[in-house]
């Protein structure tokens, strides 16, 4: 009766659920498998972010568009994997009818960065994204992404862990994700320029810059065009796997599991950006005698020297004194569009811009003790001050 059942549904191009319990009990998971693949796939995610291929290109509101076309590459095979790529992985199971929701996600995508560029570029410094909203959506995308993943690989939330939204929203959402319809695809799509991706901000900030409509609409339409290879690489082998039996049990559980990395990663990062602890923090402890030593005092300064490059800095722990003033010197080594600026929380409004080789220096008295965090502007490098009494 099951397989007549499902015969009846595919027919009708509709999902079986009451056959989909029995078909999981015929497809056993391989857990060796996935383990090992999941692995593989973030390790390379991992040594590509640390290899510095990002600092190759260096970017400006005078660059040509191919040049952003291959910003838009590089961003596409590490940032963006985390965060749209994400989102990507965590919808395939709800998208796998249809190539259609895919297409209109990338189309929504495309198109709002053209648009909202050309809006960038025509009320220049006015809009601009605060920190805090930016961190925010992002928390609020890494818990979607931790249900949807924990659901991916078959664990399902106890009822009183629920998301307690309103059950006639739920439900539309849930209709809308289902169903061939692309507005709810297109939406999320169009969603994405808001999301905080180093490389994104980069072109946005110089899209401002530009205080041209054309020229900025024409920027960040091309860099959305250069994401779009690995992205559209993620959709449509999550269809194919899905689409064979054999493979889609093994397919969505690591897809699970990159997607739950994925929302490990960028909550990690949010937490840097935002000075408050994280994973990041064992990584930012002394490694020698030198370096655990007080910042040396040259005329009435404390002095940090620090040497910036793509993958991190170098090095990333400092001690200073409370009370007496700090002259930071910051040496470009190759930085990327998440590098490009260094931001502390604790320590000193704004940015530290950083590019062209040169060495930005800052300066500013730390007033309290405690161990202050610095990162990147996303959050997916960072270090530690620490201040003494």
């Amino acid at each position: 009766m099951t397989k007549v059942k499902k015969v009846r549904y595919q027919a009708k191009g509709m999902r079986c659920p009451s056959c989909e319990p029995l078909m999981e009990e015929k497809q056993p998971t391989n857990l060796w498998l996935v383990l090992v693949i999941s692995l593989f796939l973030i390790a390379t995610f991992i040594l590509f972010n640390k290899s510095g291929l990002a600092a190759l290109v260096s970017v400006n509101s005078a660059s040509s568009l191919p040049v952003f076309l291959i910003f838009g590459l590089l961003a596409g095979f590490s940032t963006c994997a985390a965060l749209v790529g994400g989102i990507v992985l965590s919808m395939s199971k709800k998208w796998s009818n249809s190539y259609q929701p895919h297409l209109f996600f990338y189309l929504g995508r495309v198109l709002s960065y053209l648009v909202l560029g050309m809006a960038l570029g025509a009320i220049g410094s006015i809009f601009q994204l605060s920190a805090l909203f930016s961190s925010l959506l992002t928390f609020a995308v890494a818990l979607l992404m931790i249900i949807l993943g924990l659901q991916m690989v078959g664990i399902k939330l106890p009822g009183s862990f629920q998301l307690g939204l309103p059950r006639f929203f739920t439900r539309l959402v849930a209709k809308k994700i289902d169903s061939n319809n692309g507005y709810f695809p297109f939406l999320t799509g169009a969603l994405t320029f808001f999301l905080p991706c180093g490389f994104t901000l980069t072109v946005q900030a110089l899209a401002i810059v530009s205080r041209n409509p054309i020229q900025a609409g024409l920027m960040l339409l091309v860099f959305a065009l250069g994401t779009l290879p690995s992205l559209l690489l993620i959709s449509f082998s999550s269809l194919k796997f899905l689409e064979k039996p054999h493979f889609s049990n093994v397919f969505l559980k690591v897809a699970g599991v990159l997607v739950l990395f994925f929302a490990l990663y960028n909550t990690n990062s949010q937490l840097n950006a935002l000075g408050l602890r994280s994973l990041s923090d064992w990584g930012s402890r002394p490694v020698n005698g030198a370096e655990s030593g007080l910042a040396p005092i040259v005329s009435g300064k404390q002095v940090l020297k620090m040497e910036a490059f793509s993958s991190g800095y170098q090095p990333n722990y400092f001690r200073v004194k409370a009370g007496v003033p700090v002259r930071w010197e910051i040496t470009d080594q190759g930085v990327s569009g998440c590098t490009n600026a260094v931001i502390s929380k604790g320590l000193f409004s704004g940015q530290i811009d950083l590019g062209g080789g040169k060495v930005s220096i800052k300066e500013f008295t730390p007033q309290e003790p405690g161990s202050y965090k610095f990162s990147c502007w996303m959050g997916m490098v960072s270090g530690t001050i620490e201040v003494e009494i």
